[in-house]
């Protein structure tokens, strides 16, 4: 097997890694009913994305495609820096309604540590990392 059919496989790869772990974000999302607001939605919403741009690239590869889905991956890793915001300020928010005196310390561990997992929105990141390294030098981008 040449060099060049190893690159194409582990490309593959990555990219079918990259949509499985959006779907599986998106059943962990349903799962735990994460539909309360519509910032809870954006999760869905950048899963879908994430998800589609993936196996687009993966069945139809070209330098449009790979463009988007690189613009994708990009928009899903800041949103889920947001998310881990969100999941940081509704742990803080509960911890201050709970112990309104309490210390900035405890808040934020609190925050750290509270009932959102902070690390949850992070798989967005992880499965846009995963897609963009599918691209990195690619020949047709």
């Amino acid at each position: 097997m040449s060099p060049a059919e190893v690159l194409l496989r582990l490309r593959r790869f990555l990219l079918a890694m990259s949509a499985l772990l959006f779907c599986g974000a998106l059943v962990e999302l349903w799962l735990v009913n994460h539909t309360e607001d519509l910032v809870q939605w954006l999760a869905f919403g950048l899963s879908i994305a994430g998800a589609l741009a993936a196996l687009l690239v993966l069945f139809r590869p070209g330098r449009t495609t790979v463009r988007v889905l690189r613009v994708c991956m990009v928009l899903i890793v800041v949103g889920s820096l947001y998310g881990i915001y969100e999941h940081v300020e509704g742990n803080i928010g509960f911890a201050r309604e709970i112990q309104p005196n309490s210390p900035t310390f405890r808040l934020v561990m609190s925050g750290l540590r509270g009932a959102n997992p902070i690390l949850a929105p992070g798989i967005l990141a992880v499965a846009s990392t995963v897609a963009l390294s599918a691209t990195y030098r690619d020949s047709v981008s």
